[in-house]
């Protein structure tokens, strides 16, 4: 009976020797893979979809930003038109250069040639033939330069309430163009600078200057007053100082 039982029992062992092994070998592999998986191994953990990751704080982006803010203080504080005009427009663009607006007080400056400006007032209705010109004078003015359509669109539809009073109207352009209110003249829907003003279906007109020159502010009117203009001015300024050119060219 001993001799009987001893393979009995020495197959029992063998088997409780391979179940234990077989699990000590699964216990392990478990271990690894959690090993593996967890924020201890040499794979980065990633991030969940709705989790915040904190961006890393730079010396270098504080100075830029600040350095950003002396440079759009002074461009914004030093702004030089040219002296040039195309209409009926010029002469409010004169009015308001005049001493009773007294623009120096902005740091606004009217210069005879263009490499000592940077903003061009585009005043009156623009002719084919001159259009090379005035992308001829744009072209030679230092960057940044900025441009002020002076005498732009009123269409029927989609207009607002000028803060101005007096029952103006100012149409609502794009979203990224900033619009300054009028009170205008004659209350004519003339189209000027920015179409052609009484014009518009000449063959000899452009419908726009912004077909020749990227325009920043527009002022509609025919023409549009000097506190319109002067507006506009203002409105440039506040443009200019949310700029952050020296920002994007850090990150680059």
């Amino acid at each position: 009976m001993a001799a009987l039982s001893a393979p009995g029992l020495r197959g029992f062992r063998i088997l409780g020797l391979r179940s234990s092994v077989g699990a000590a070998v699964q216990a392990r592999g478990v271990h690894q893979s959690v090993a593996t998986d967890g924020p201890s191994s040499a794979q980065p953990a990633l991030p969940k979809a709705g989790a915040m990751v904190p961006k890393p704080s730079s010396r270098g982006e504080y100075v830029v930003a600040k350095l950003d803010d002396l440079v759009n203080w002074a461009r914004r504080s030093s702004l030089w038109p040219m002296t040039f005009g195309l209409a009926c427009c010029a002469v409010e663009m004169m009015h308001m250069a005049a001493p009773r607006y007294d623009m120096d007080r902005f740091g606004v400056v009217f210069r005879a040639s263009p490499r000592q400006s940077d903003v061009m007032i585009v005043a009156g209705t623009l002719t084919n033939k001159m259009a090379p010109a005035l992308r001829k004078v744009y072209d030679q003015m230092p960057e940044p330069r900025y441009v002020i359509s002076m005498g732009s669109s009123q269409p029927q539809e989609s207009m607002v309430r000028s803060p101005l009073g007096r029952g103006a109207l100012f149409p609502e352009l794009a979203a990224t163009r900033v619009l300054a209110p009028h009170w205008s003249h004659g209350g004519s829907r003339s189209l000027c600078a920015n179409g052609g003003g009484y014009y518009h279906y000449s063959y000899s007109v452009v419908r726009g200057c912004d077909r020749i020159v990227p325009v920043d502010i527009y002022i509609p009117g025919c023409p549009p007053t000097a506190e319109a203009l002067l507006y506009g001015v203002l409105q440039l300024q506040k443009k200019i100082k949310r700029e952050r050119k020296v920002q994007i060219w850090y990150r680059r």
